[in-house]
């Protein structure tokens, strides 16, 4: 005969976990803190999983500008159109570091108070789940029929003979087990503290990568003008945002020659004027006197040379100039790279600046347009592609600037010292002219260049972080697919003689179910040890 019933006992539940729970702190004496028990309090506080969730939200909230604004470190070109689209609102975005959100010192506070939260919650925590995945069972409870799941067996075999056939059931089960005086209990599902473990260390491992890539990598970037090479060193590099321990000599030593770049729009339909493709050929050496490489850089697909990443992010047009001065002597004889300021068209804006020209040092301002059509008296650009290319330029006489005060940009002309030259602006087709007034010079536009822009980054961070995630991704799973699971066993002598087996369960973890089936299993498999007797009664 057979009983068996099925009731929730939050007591026994309770007793049943308390092993696993960490002693309680001692009171504390009342009295008012001194500097010791603040800086407790602070750090109890910093370490507490409320704060490190905050502290996680605030952190995925500061990054939102990084993804919505211009990074100057990614694309300094957008940063500067977006100066030019939004000249009253830029200056101040700029003074709360929004065009360099992850170099900024806010953000980077927030993300070390993150660490320092999740080291003091994620280390004890380690210590306790490691010490609960090498714990044994508990003892088995005393009732065991008011356990969650329960069933009572009756054999004719003595009570150690019936421990035993239950043990070796478990043990076949690859159950951990524990015995005691008429009664063995036995665990299973180990593994889920082991994935619990492996999450808690490896999101403090990714944090760390991310450190490593923001202590010892670097971002730059650099404007290549079709033709043109340069070498990776910081005086050669437009913009350079090295990590706190990177140097100047931590750079590796490759050059890019930038062959041709050519760039495909579609030419009719509703995405006209859209571009389908980019591509940048380059030349590349790992190390001075090595082996020139090809590499067709595109979109996606960067290049990968000693470490370091190059992503192509931006193109546009540099239109060539000639520039003879007052003396008649050639001062100025190479291609400038204008900016985009618009993306249906991309008409661009760009500055000249002649310093060596004499009597006067002449500026020049003004846009190239690479499909230039006249919309009612205004010359604008309706296709990207260089199908009808001008450039039309105010001219400017003068003193520049450049040997005293601040740095310049080069995209921007400062025209304090400079008088504007009665020139009617006029649009100038490849090969045409400007003659300046008061035998100032002569100006010549012969043809353009395409440049692109080239994000240099090298994060040695990055394997460290790919190897963190795919093992925290390996720990929840473990954590959500393994459930922890207790069964215990009581055999002692009947009223009548009979031996009496009660078998109880208990699921620590079971959200999605299935450990009904599993408990109704073992006890089946229980019974048929116990000398084949078939077991009797209902489960309520």
């Amino acid at each position: 005969m057979t009983e068996t019933s099925r009731m929730t006992e939050p007591d026994e539940v309770a007793l049943l976990e308390q092993e696993d729970q960490p002693p309680a702190a001692p009171p504390r004496a009342s009295g008012a803190f001194g500097a010791v028990g603040w800086l407790r309090w602070g750090w109890r506080q910093l370490t507490s999983m409320r704060t490190a969730l905050i502290l996680l939200f605030l952190l995925a909230v500061a990054s939102v500008p990084g993804s919505l604004l211009p990074q100057q470190g990614i694309d300094p070109a957008a940063v500067q159109q977006y100066y030019v689209s939004h000249p009253g609102l830029a200056p101040w975005l700029a003074r709360l570091s929004l065009f360099n959100v992850f170099a900024a010192p806010w953000f980077a506070a927030i993300y070390l108070l993150l660490f320092l939260s999740l080291a003091g919650c994620v280390v004890p925590r380690t210590y306790r789940l490691a010490r609960s995945a090498r714990a044994l069972p508990p003892p088995a409870p005393r009732n065991v029929a008011r356990m969650p799941q329960s069933v009572r067996h009756q054999t004719g075999q003595d009570p150690a003979a019936a421990l035993a056939a239950a043990t070796a059931v478990l043990r076949r089960r690859k159950f951990r087990l524990r015995t005691g005086d008429g009664w063995v209990s036995a665990e299973k599902g180990y593994r889920r503290e082991l994935g619990n473990l492996l999450f808690h260390l490896s999101l403090l491992g990714l944090l760390a990568a991310v450190a490593m890539g923001g202590l010892f990598g670097y971002k730059a970037n650099r404007l290549l003008v079709s033709g043109t090479s340069f070498a990776n060193t910081v005086t050669a590099l437009d913009v350079f945002h090295p990590g706190r321990l990177v140097s100047s000599s931590d750079l590796q030593p490759f050059t890019i020659t930038l062959n041709r770049f050519q760039a495909s729009y579609v030419r009719s339909g509703q995405l006209r004027g859209q571009p389908s493709s980019f591509n940048a050929n380059l030349s590349y050496s790992a190390q001075p006197g090595a082996r020139a490489q090809q590499y067709d850089l595109r979109v996606n697909h960067p290049l990968n040379v000693d470490g370091v990443k190059v992503y192509l992010i931006g193109h546009g047009y540099a239109p060539v100039f000639k520039v003879t001065d007052g003396t008649g002597k050639v001062v100025f004889d190479q291609p400038v790279p204008f900016i985009a300021v618009s993306t249906s068209g991309l008409t661009s804006e760009g500055v000249v600046k002649v310093p060596d020209a004499r009597p006067d040092q002449l500026g020049f301002a003004g846009v190239f347009l690479p499909t230039a059509v006249d919309a009612g008296g205004t010359l604008e650009s309706v296709f990207p592609a260089p199908l009808n290319p001008r450039v039309s330029l105010i001219s400017y006489k003068g003193n520049l600037g450049m040997n005293s005060g601040p740095s310049q940009s080069v995209y921007q002309l400062n025209t304090a010292g400079l008088t504007e030259l009665p020139v009617p602006p006029r649009p100038l087709a490849p090969g045409q002219s400007i003659k300046l007034p008061g035998g100032a010079g002569t100006l010549t536009f012969t043809g353009y260049r395409q440049w692109a822009s080239l994000a240099i980054t090298y994060d040695p961070g990055q394997v460290p972080a790919l190897i963190a995630g795919l093992a925290a991704l390996a720990g929840l799973l473990l954590s959500f697919f393994i459930r922890r699971r207790r069964m215990f066993v009581r055999a002692y002598p009947g009223p009548d003689g009979r031996t009496v087996v009660d078998v109880g369960g208990l699921a620590r973890s079971d959200p999605a179910g299935g450990f009904d089936e599993e408990f109704a299993r073992l006890a089946g498999e229980f019974q048929a040890a116990y000398a084949g007797e078939t077991p009797e009664g209902k489960t309520d």
